[in-house]
Protein backbone atom coordinates (compact mmCIF):
# COMPACT_ATOMS: atom_id res chain seq x y z
CA UNK A 1 0.00 0.00 0.00
CA UNK A 2 1.76 3.43 -0.90
CA UNK A 3 0.74 6.79 1.11
CA UNK A 4 1.89 9.56 -0.47
CA UNK A 5 3.02 12.85 1.34
CA UNK A 6 2.47 11.30 4.90
CA UNK A 7 4.72 10.14 7.51
CA UNK A 8 6.64 6.66 7.03
CA UNK A 9 5.59 4.16 9.77
CA UNK A 10 8.41 1.48 8.24
CA UNK A 11 9.48 -0.02 11.78
CA UNK A 12 7.63 1.62 13.86
CA UNK A 13 6.30 -0.30 17.14
CA UNK A 14 2.68 -0.21 17.77
CA UNK A 15 0.62 -1.56 20.34
CA UNK A 16 -3.20 -1.52 19.86
CA UNK A 17 -4.95 -2.21 22.57
CA UNK A 18 -8.68 -2.85 23.50
CA UNK A 19 -11.61 -4.42 25.41
CA UNK A 20 -13.87 -6.40 25.11
CA UNK A 21 -16.12 -5.76 21.89
CA UNK A 22 -19.12 -6.45 20.38
CA UNK A 23 -17.71 -7.00 17.31
CA UNK A 24 -17.30 -3.52 15.42
CA UNK A 25 -14.69 -2.45 17.17
CA UNK A 26 -12.33 -5.34 16.79
CA UNK A 27 -13.25 -5.81 13.15
CA UNK A 28 -12.04 -2.41 13.12
CA UNK A 29 -8.77 -3.03 15.08
CA UNK A 30 -8.08 -5.89 13.12
CA UNK A 31 -8.26 -3.83 9.84
CA UNK A 32 -6.05 -0.93 11.26
CA UNK A 33 -3.74 -3.63 12.18
CA UNK A 34 -3.10 -5.29 8.86
CA UNK A 35 -3.07 -1.91 6.80
CA UNK A 36 -0.15 -0.94 9.46
CA UNK A 37 1.64 -4.03 9.15
CA UNK A 38 1.35 -3.82 4.79
CA UNK A 39 3.14 -1.21 5.32
CA UNK A 40 5.72 -1.81 7.10
CA UNK A 41 4.49 -1.06 10.75
CA UNK A 42 5.30 -3.96 14.05
CA UNK A 43 1.85 -4.19 15.19
CA UNK A 44 0.96 -6.24 18.37
CA UNK A 45 -2.37 -6.14 19.83
CA UNK A 46 -3.02 -6.56 23.89
CA UNK A 47 -6.40 -7.54 24.71
CA UNK A 48 -8.73 -10.41 25.97
CA UNK A 49 -8.74 -13.90 24.82
CA UNK A 50 -12.44 -12.86 23.45
CA UNK A 51 -11.19 -11.20 20.77
CA UNK A 52 -8.27 -12.85 19.37
CA UNK A 53 -10.46 -15.48 16.39
CA UNK A 54 -11.15 -11.82 15.11
CA UNK A 55 -7.93 -10.78 15.21
CA UNK A 56 -6.71 -11.79 11.75
CA UNK A 57 -3.77 -13.11 12.62
CA UNK A 58 -2.23 -10.32 14.51
CA UNK A 59 0.36 -11.16 16.72
CA UNK A 60 -1.58 -10.97 20.14
CA UNK A 61 -0.76 -10.80 24.15
CA UNK A 62 -3.57 -11.92 26.88
CA UNK A 63 -4.51 -8.72 29.26
CA UNK A 64 -8.04 -9.06 30.06
CA UNK A 65 -9.87 -5.71 30.00
CA UNK A 66 -13.21 -6.73 30.71
CA UNK A 67 -16.31 -4.02 30.65
CA UNK A 68 -15.98 -2.91 34.58
CA UNK A 69 -13.79 -2.23 37.00
CA UNK A 70 -12.34 -4.82 38.90
CA UNK A 71 -9.75 -6.24 40.80
CA UNK A 72 -8.52 -7.81 37.25
CA UNK A 73 -7.71 -4.52 36.77
CA UNK A 74 -4.46 -4.88 38.70
CA UNK A 75 -3.03 -7.21 36.37
CA UNK A 76 -4.19 -5.23 33.14
CA UNK A 77 -2.00 -2.08 34.39
CA UNK A 78 1.06 -4.99 35.46
CA UNK A 79 0.68 -6.89 32.01
CA UNK A 80 0.35 -2.92 29.77
CA UNK A 81 3.10 -1.77 31.63
CA UNK A 82 5.34 -5.08 30.38
CA UNK A 83 4.00 -4.49 27.19
CA UNK A 84 4.33 -0.37 26.49
CA UNK A 85 8.58 -1.33 27.45
CA UNK A 86 8.89 -2.18 23.36
CA UNK A 87 6.12 0.30 21.99
CA UNK A 88 6.97 3.14 20.33
CA UNK A 89 3.22 4.46 19.70
CA UNK A 90 0.47 2.63 22.00
CA UNK A 91 -3.24 3.12 20.37
CA UNK A 92 -6.03 2.33 22.64
CA UNK A 93 -9.98 1.53 21.47
CA UNK A 94 -12.69 2.41 23.88
CA UNK A 95 -12.71 3.98 27.11
CA UNK A 96 -11.93 1.47 29.42
CA UNK A 97 -8.85 0.22 27.76
CA UNK A 98 -8.33 4.00 27.37
CA UNK A 99 -8.65 4.88 30.83
CA UNK A 100 -6.37 1.80 31.43
CA UNK A 101 -3.51 2.55 28.69
CA UNK A 102 -3.16 5.75 29.82
CA UNK A 103 -2.55 4.88 33.22
CA UNK A 104 -0.23 1.90 32.52
CA UNK A 105 1.63 4.74 30.49
CA UNK A 106 1.50 7.58 33.43
CA UNK A 107 3.86 5.14 35.61
CA UNK A 108 7.08 5.02 33.17
CA UNK A 109 9.47 8.09 33.01
CA UNK A 110 8.61 10.44 30.13
CA UNK A 111 11.83 9.35 28.33
CA UNK A 112 10.68 5.95 28.08
CA UNK A 113 7.03 6.45 27.30
CA UNK A 114 5.35 6.00 24.20
CA UNK A 115 3.15 8.44 22.74
CA UNK A 116 -0.24 7.50 23.74
CA UNK A 117 -3.67 7.74 21.34
CA UNK A 118 -7.42 6.74 21.94
CA UNK A 119 -10.27 6.12 19.87
CA UNK A 120 -13.18 6.76 22.19
CA UNK A 121 -15.74 4.64 19.67
CA UNK A 122 -19.28 5.19 21.83
CA UNK A 123 -20.95 7.45 23.95
CA UNK A 124 -20.97 6.01 27.78
CA UNK A 125 -24.40 5.40 28.77
CA UNK A 126 -26.32 3.68 31.57
CA UNK A 127 -27.16 4.59 35.26
CA UNK A 128 -26.17 7.36 37.61
CA UNK A 129 -23.49 5.13 38.68
CA UNK A 130 -22.13 4.35 35.16
CA UNK A 131 -22.12 7.98 33.98
CA UNK A 132 -19.81 8.85 36.96
CA UNK A 133 -17.29 6.62 36.51
CA UNK A 134 -17.29 7.34 33.08
CA UNK A 135 -16.83 10.66 33.56
CA UNK A 136 -13.62 9.84 35.79
CA UNK A 137 -12.19 7.57 32.69
CA UNK A 138 -12.55 10.22 30.67
CA UNK A 139 -10.81 12.67 32.71
CA UNK A 140 -7.94 10.27 32.76
CA UNK A 141 -7.83 10.09 28.65
CA UNK A 142 -8.33 13.58 27.65
CA UNK A 143 -5.68 14.94 29.98
CA UNK A 144 -3.38 12.32 29.68
CA UNK A 145 -3.22 10.48 26.17
CA UNK A 146 -1.26 12.74 24.03
CA UNK A 147 -4.05 12.57 21.05
CA UNK A 148 -7.77 11.86 21.60
CA UNK A 149 -10.37 10.49 18.29
CA UNK A 150 -13.65 10.38 18.71
CA UNK A 151 -15.83 8.65 16.05
CA UNK A 152 -18.44 11.59 15.98
CA UNK A 153 -18.21 14.76 16.49
CA UNK A 154 -20.06 14.71 19.79
CA UNK A 155 -17.46 12.23 21.51
CA UNK A 156 -14.95 14.74 20.43
CA UNK A 157 -16.32 17.24 21.65
CA UNK A 158 -16.38 16.00 24.65
CA UNK A 159 -13.15 15.06 24.90
CA UNK A 160 -12.01 18.35 24.42
CA UNK A 161 -14.48 19.54 27.29
CA UNK A 162 -12.96 17.28 29.82
CA UNK A 163 -9.68 18.80 28.82
CA UNK A 164 -7.92 17.04 25.42
CA UNK A 165 -5.14 18.88 24.31
CA UNK A 166 -5.44 17.39 20.62
CA UNK A 167 -8.50 15.71 19.51
CA UNK A 168 -10.34 14.90 16.18
CA UNK A 169 -12.75 12.98 14.61
CA UNK A 170 -11.65 9.65 13.46
CA UNK A 171 -11.72 8.42 10.38
CA UNK A 172 -13.84 4.71 10.49
CA UNK A 173 -13.66 3.07 7.27
CA UNK A 174 -16.95 2.41 4.97
CA UNK A 175 -17.94 -1.16 4.24
CA UNK A 176 -15.93 -2.64 1.15
CA UNK A 177 -17.75 -5.61 0.19
CA UNK A 178 -19.55 -6.65 -2.74
CA UNK A 179 -23.36 -4.69 -3.56
CA UNK A 180 -25.67 -6.86 -4.77
CA UNK A 181 -27.94 -6.47 -7.16
CA UNK A 182 -30.34 -8.56 -5.34
CA UNK A 183 -33.48 -10.05 -7.06
CA UNK A 184 -36.71 -8.40 -5.49
CA UNK A 185 -39.33 -10.99 -6.13
CA UNK A 186 -37.05 -14.13 -4.90
CA UNK A 187 -36.66 -12.16 -1.74
CA UNK A 188 -39.58 -11.13 -1.17
CA UNK A 189 -41.15 -14.92 -1.51
CA UNK A 190 -38.52 -15.81 0.74
CA UNK A 191 -39.80 -13.49 3.36
CA UNK A 192 -42.99 -14.81 2.96
CA UNK A 193 -43.97 -11.77 1.15
CA UNK A 194 -46.37 -11.39 -1.33
CA UNK A 195 -45.40 -10.06 -4.95
CA UNK A 196 -47.02 -6.60 -3.87
CA UNK A 197 -45.71 -6.24 -1.11
CA UNK A 198 -43.62 -2.94 0.39
CA UNK A 199 -40.20 -3.89 2.79
CA UNK A 200 -39.18 -1.58 5.09
CA UNK A 201 -35.61 -2.66 6.58
CA UNK A 202 -33.78 -2.18 10.14
CA UNK A 203 -29.98 -3.42 9.88
CA UNK A 204 -29.10 -3.57 13.33
CA UNK A 205 -27.36 -5.08 16.26
CA UNK A 206 -30.08 -5.54 18.96
CA UNK A 207 -28.75 -3.96 21.88
CA UNK A 208 -30.43 -0.65 23.76
CA UNK A 209 -28.25 2.48 21.84
CA UNK A 210 -30.92 1.10 18.47
CA UNK A 211 -34.07 2.67 19.46
CA UNK A 212 -35.79 -0.86 19.70
CA UNK A 213 -39.05 0.70 21.49
CA UNK A 214 -38.80 3.31 18.55
CA UNK A 215 -38.99 1.28 16.07
CA UNK A 216 -42.00 -0.81 17.57
CA UNK A 217 -43.75 2.94 17.74
CA UNK A 218 -43.12 3.82 14.40
CA UNK A 219 -44.00 0.37 13.36
CA UNK A 220 -47.40 0.48 14.65
CA UNK A 221 -47.70 4.08 13.88
CA UNK A 222 -46.42 3.29 10.06
CA UNK A 223 -49.75 0.44 10.11
CA UNK A 224 -52.00 3.15 10.50
CA UNK A 225 -51.37 5.24 7.60
CA UNK A 226 -52.95 4.76 4.29
CA UNK A 227 -49.17 4.28 2.76
CA UNK A 228 -48.32 1.74 5.66
CA UNK A 229 -51.16 -0.81 4.10
CA UNK A 230 -49.20 -4.07 2.85
CA UNK A 231 -46.14 -3.22 4.17
CA UNK A 232 -44.03 -5.45 6.24
CA UNK A 233 -41.25 -4.04 8.52
CA UNK A 234 -38.13 -6.68 8.74
CA UNK A 235 -35.07 -6.17 11.10
CA UNK A 236 -31.97 -8.22 10.47
CA UNK A 237 -29.81 -8.82 13.54
CA UNK A 238 -29.07 -10.44 16.64
CA UNK A 239 -28.35 -9.25 19.98
CA UNK A 240 -28.95 -9.36 23.85
CA UNK A 241 -32.90 -7.74 23.03
CA UNK A 242 -33.81 -10.44 20.39
CA UNK A 243 -35.96 -12.27 22.44
CA UNK A 244 -37.54 -9.53 24.24
CA UNK A 245 -38.11 -7.15 21.03
CA UNK A 246 -40.02 -10.51 19.69
CA UNK A 247 -42.13 -10.58 22.43
CA UNK A 248 -42.75 -7.02 22.37
CA UNK A 249 -43.56 -7.22 18.91
CA UNK A 250 -45.99 -10.05 19.30
CA UNK A 251 -47.73 -9.04 22.10
CA UNK A 252 -48.35 -5.35 20.38
CA UNK A 253 -49.34 -7.12 16.89
CA UNK A 254 -46.55 -4.79 15.70
CA UNK A 255 -46.14 -5.46 12.16
CA UNK A 256 -42.51 -6.73 12.42
CA UNK A 257 -40.50 -9.34 11.14
CA UNK A 258 -37.86 -9.78 13.11
CA UNK A 259 -35.27 -12.16 11.21
CA UNK A 260 -32.62 -12.41 13.33
CA UNK A 261 -28.53 -12.63 12.41
CA UNK A 262 -28.54 -13.06 8.33
CA UNK A 263 -25.66 -13.17 6.47
CA UNK A 264 -27.42 -12.34 2.87
CA UNK A 265 -27.86 -8.36 4.11
CA UNK A 266 -26.85 -6.94 0.80
CA UNK A 267 -29.81 -9.06 -0.84
CA UNK A 268 -31.57 -7.72 1.85
CA UNK A 269 -30.92 -3.90 1.11
CA UNK A 270 -31.39 -4.31 -2.71
CA UNK A 271 -35.09 -5.55 -2.22
CA UNK A 272 -35.92 -2.64 0.62
CA UNK A 273 -38.23 -0.13 -0.29
CA UNK A 274 -36.85 2.03 2.94
CA UNK A 275 -34.44 1.58 5.09
CA UNK A 276 -34.51 3.06 8.39
CA UNK A 277 -32.53 3.47 11.39
CA UNK A 278 -34.31 3.83 15.07
CA UNK A 279 -30.61 4.40 16.88
CA UNK A 280 -31.06 6.45 19.90
CA UNK A 281 -26.91 7.22 19.22
CA UNK A 282 -24.72 6.18 16.92
CA UNK A 283 -21.02 6.71 15.94
CA UNK A 284 -20.38 6.28 12.01
CA UNK A 285 -22.97 3.89 11.72
CA UNK A 286 -21.51 0.35 9.61
CA UNK A 287 -25.45 -0.36 8.87
CA UNK A 288 -26.24 3.11 7.54
CA UNK A 289 -22.86 3.39 5.41
CA UNK A 290 -24.11 -0.21 4.11
CA UNK A 291 -27.20 1.03 2.99
CA UNK A 292 -25.19 4.45 1.07
CA UNK A 293 -23.49 1.87 -1.01
CA UNK A 294 -26.03 -0.40 -1.94
CA UNK A 295 -28.20 2.82 -3.18
CA UNK A 296 -31.14 2.65 -0.26
CA UNK A 297 -33.17 5.73 0.60
CA UNK A 298 -32.72 6.40 4.25
CA UNK A 299 -35.03 7.79 7.16
CA UNK A 300 -32.63 7.79 9.96
CA UNK A 301 -32.27 9.19 13.71
CA UNK A 302 -30.68 12.16 14.25
CA UNK A 303 -28.26 10.13 16.34
CA UNK A 304 -24.53 10.83 17.33
CA UNK A 305 -22.35 10.83 14.20
CA UNK A 306 -25.04 9.69 11.82
CA UNK A 307 -25.44 13.45 10.50
CA UNK A 308 -22.09 13.18 9.44
CA UNK A 309 -22.23 10.05 7.92
CA UNK A 310 -25.41 10.64 5.76
CA UNK A 311 -25.07 14.30 4.76
CA UNK A 312 -27.94 15.30 2.85
CA UNK A 313 -28.49 11.69 1.34
CA UNK A 314 -31.11 10.62 4.04
CA UNK A 315 -34.25 11.97 5.94
CA UNK A 316 -33.13 13.06 9.10
CA UNK A 317 -35.74 12.68 12.06
CA UNK A 318 -35.14 13.43 15.70
CA UNK A 319 -34.01 10.91 18.08
CA UNK A 320 -37.48 8.95 19.72
CA UNK A 321 -40.04 10.83 17.51
CA UNK A 322 -41.79 7.56 16.46
CA UNK A 323 -44.76 9.31 14.61
CA UNK A 324 -42.50 11.21 12.60
CA UNK A 325 -40.30 8.07 11.35
CA UNK A 326 -43.78 6.53 10.41
CA UNK A 327 -44.42 9.88 8.46
CA UNK A 328 -41.38 10.37 7.05
CA UNK A 329 -41.62 6.69 5.62
CA UNK A 330 -44.92 6.82 4.48
CA UNK A 331 -44.11 10.14 2.60
CA UNK A 332 -41.63 8.14 0.81
CA UNK A 333 -43.61 5.09 0.16
CA UNK A 334 -45.95 7.02 -1.85
CA UNK A 335 -43.42 9.17 -3.54
CA UNK A 336 -41.16 7.44 -5.84
CA UNK A 337 -39.53 10.55 -7.44
CA UNK A 338 -37.89 11.00 -3.89
CA UNK A 339 -37.30 7.91 -3.67
CA UNK A 340 -35.37 7.72 -6.72
CA UNK A 341 -33.49 10.67 -5.85
CA UNK A 342 -32.59 9.63 -2.16
CA UNK A 343 -31.14 6.38 -4.22
CA UNK A 344 -28.66 8.75 -6.42
CA UNK A 345 -27.97 10.85 -3.40
CA UNK A 346 -27.25 7.55 -1.25
CA UNK A 347 -24.38 6.26 -4.13
CA UNK A 348 -22.98 9.68 -4.40
CA UNK A 349 -22.15 9.92 -0.86
CA UNK A 350 -20.75 6.95 -0.48
CA UNK A 351 -18.24 7.54 -2.91
CA UNK A 352 -17.14 10.37 -0.43
CA UNK A 353 -16.92 8.15 2.73
CA UNK A 354 -13.55 6.95 3.90
CA UNK A 355 -11.72 4.29 2.54
CA UNK A 356 -8.89 1.95 4.34
CA UNK A 357 -6.26 4.13 2.97
CA UNK A 358 -7.75 7.53 4.22
CA UNK A 359 -7.61 6.02 7.71
CA UNK A 360 -4.28 4.85 7.14
CA UNK A 361 -2.78 8.23 6.17
CA UNK A 362 -4.78 9.88 9.35
CA UNK A 363 -3.05 7.50 11.47
CA UNK A 364 0.56 7.42 10.60
CA UNK A 365 -0.18 11.69 10.81
CA UNK A 366 -1.31 10.92 14.61
CA UNK A 367 1.61 8.42 15.35
CA UNK A 368 3.89 10.93 14.53
CA UNK A 369 2.57 14.08 15.89
CA UNK A 370 1.53 16.15 12.95
CA UNK A 371 -2.28 16.31 14.23
CA UNK A 372 -2.39 20.12 15.28
CA UNK A 373 -4.40 21.11 17.48
CA UNK A 374 -8.28 21.26 16.69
Amino acid sequence: MTLPDVPDVHGTRVLLVLGTSAGGVVRHVAQVGASLREVGADVRVAGPASVVGALGGLPWADVPIGPRPGAADVTVLRRLRALLEGADVVHAHGLRAGALTVLAARSRSRRRRPRVVVTLHNLPVGGRGVRAVSAVLERVVARGADVVLGVSGDLVARARARGARHTTRALVPAPTGPVVDGDRPQILTELGLGPSSRLVLTVARLAPQKGLDTLLDAACSLARLPAGRDVTWCVAGGGPLLEGLRADAARREAPVQLLGPRDDVPRLLAAADVVVSTAVWEGQPIAVQEALRAGCALVVTDAGGTREVVGDAAVLVPVGDAPAIAAEVATLLDDPQRVSQLRRDALARASTLPTPVDVLGQLTQVYAGQLSRV
